[in-house]
């Protein structure tokens, strides 16, 4: 069973060609740093977001490698070349192996 939550996606609205699109993409995860200990003393297993993808065309755009001092709640803001309109598929994967996946059209004029 997936933990992952609610991914929020934000792309700039109407762009065109060959314009930066600012993408803002966010997710609910309950992250746990492996630092904790439970009511009975033993550790609760670290679980974070490890990794975020995002693939726009087919192809890879945007890679993030995530280590424990990431915040619970990954938050990213980048910017990709809008080329053609299309799917972008956003990817988070955490510890335990689960993925969570969010996609998003992308409308580009010309």
């Amino acid at each position: 069973m997936s933990r992952f939550g609610k991914a929020w996606v934000r792309l700039s609205e109407n762009p065109r060609r060959g314009e930066p699109v600012e993408i803002r993409a966010m997710i609910v995860h309950p992250h746990e740093s492996g630092f904790r200990l439970d009511n009975i003393g033993h550790p609760v297993p670290r679980n974070i977001v490890v990794s975020f993808t995002c693939v726009y065309g087919g192809s890879e755009v945007f890679r993030a490698e995530l280590h424990p001092a990431m915040s619970t709640n990954p938050y990213f803001l980048f910017y990709v070349q809008a080329v053609e309109s299309g799917d972008m598929v956003f990817s988070w994967t955490d510890d335990r192996g689960d993925v969570a996946t969010h996609t998003v059209r992308l409308e580009v004029g010309a």
